[in-house]
């Protein structure tokens, strides 16, 4: 355990010993267990000094966890001379039960369909360059109420403008519930990643309108997202102004069938499909400002079938390459939630209050940033060492650990080498290189 502690000696400004103590024993076990990681489960794998009721207590525990998790990336995983963007998405649980805080009916991608559930909303960091995703901030999302007011009904307009109506500026959007939670994260986060002078953020299709867009802007921050495939988009008008009257600001309706030749950016062939990238300056009747637009068209050579996807940014200055590489590493923060489900418990937990919930999720988080560290050595000579090689390894320490304490002598260091090695092929799919283990 002791690389565990030497990568923790910096959270000892964020929580106290006794928090740090248990906060170690829970990563060991989470390294060490094959199966479900609950908190009975981890219990079974903890060392001296971690019982059920030692991860109670911090399950309960009020921990920052915004700042545990900046402080780890800052010391183990920032790059001074790295490029970064923000990502967020929507991660939904399935959850049994009705006591369970803030369990209730969200749709799920996976399932494609509405499931009890439940719901984070959360945002990572992306090293550009190494093309990897880092959780930073999570906040669970409660479900939506059911409004008991009857809705009333508006009379409905007569044709044309009214009669006496002026020009204004386009009104505040009301921001949905998700937005707000959104909002108020970015609004924290942005204290701590002021020195990385982040400028974009990548979310999904969901939040590619107006709403999102303004709030994104009013955080300073530049959006990248999808719009809809039938989305109405008009050329800014490029005639004479007329004589009297305001200019006009919309030219003709974008036709994705004849799209400009001059906008054509890229174009590639594989094999029967031919992907050509467009990108030119759009407006929307929906958003007050142009749009950087980027149109991806696929042709199948044979039949000349295609189809088109719509990238679009607030950044007008961004190229359409950029554009296009920021909004596929976008998909690294589905890796972080792969990666949390399937070995570090999001899926797992069992517990039902608000402060134990908030503290399972983020510990399935931080572990997905630990996991990034301590695979680090061990991916140098072996590229594809995975997450259950380290678990395999570590599971083998914990029983190699255990055999020695029932045996009347300590085994030769070479041995003992040997038997690691030989217990870590056990459930891992590739051996580690291992000569020496301190018992």
């Amino acid at each position: 355990m002791t690389e565990i502690i030497s990568l923790l000696i910096c959270l000892e400004a964020q929580l106290s010993s006794t928090l740090l103590r248990q906060l170690r024993h829970v990563i060991f076990a989470m390294l060490c267990i094959p199966n479900r990681a609950t908190m009975l489960g981890l219990a079974r794998w903890t060392e001296k000094g971690g019982s059920y009721r030692t991860l109670n207590r911090l399950y309960q525990a009020p921990i920052d966890w915004l700042n545990v998790h900046w402080c780890l990336f800052q010391t183990h995983l920032f790059r001074p001379s790295g490029e970064y963007i923000l990502a967020g998405d929507e991660v939904v649980i399935r959850k049994a039960g009705q006591h369970t805080h803030g369990v209730g009916r969200f749709f799920s991608g996976l399932a494609q369909k509405v499931i009890p559930s439940l719901s984070f909303m959360a945002i990572s960091i992306i090293d550009v360059e190494a093309e990897h995703s880092y959780p930073l901030y999570t906040q669970q999302m409660m479900p939506s109420k059911k409004s008991e007011q009857e809705v009333v009904e508006k009379p409905k307009r007569l044709r044309g403008r009214p009669k006496g109506s002026q020009n204004h500026a386009k009104a505040e959007p009301t921001l949905s519930p998700i937005l707000v939670l959104l909002q108020g994260m970015l609004t924290r986060l942005s204290l701590h990643i002021q020195r990385l002078q982040v400028k974009h953020i990548v979310l999904d299709g969901k939040f590619g309108n107006y709403p999102s867009t303004w709030m994104i802007r009013h955080q300073n921050l530049h959006l990248i997202s999808k719009m809809r495939q039938d989305a109405a988009l008009y050329l800014p008008y490029l005639g004479e102004a007329p004589a009297r009257g305001p200019k006009r600001r919309y030219g003709d309706k974008l036709n994705f069938h004849k799209l400009p030749a001059h906008t054509l950016m890229s174009s590639e062939v594989d094999g029967d499909y031919r992907t050509d990238s467009y990108q030119l300056e759009a407006y929307h009747r929906d958003y007050p400002d142009v749009l950087n637009i980027v149109v991806i068209v696929k042709t199948h050579l044979t039949t000349y079938k295609h189809g088109h996807v719509l990238l679009f940014s607030t950044d007008r200055d961004l190229s359409a390459e950029k554009i296009l590489h920021y909004y596929r590493l976008r998909f690294q923060i589905e890796f972080n939630f792969r990666d949390a489900k399937q070995h570090w418990g999001l899926e797992d937990f069992m517990n039902i209050t608000e402060q134990s919930v908030t503290n399972a999720a983020n510990l399935a988080f931080l572990m997905v940033n630990l996991s990034h560290i301590l695979l680090k050595p061990y991916r140098d000579p072996q590229p594809d060492f995975s997450v259950l090689d380290l678990k395999a390894h570590y599971r083998a320490r914990r029983y190699l650990s255990e055999t020695i304490k029932m045996l009347p002598e300590m085994p030769a260091p070479d041995l003992i080498s040997r038997i690691w090695r030989r217990l870590a092929r056990f459930g891992g799919i590739r051996c580690p290189q291992l000569d020496t283990f301190a018992a």
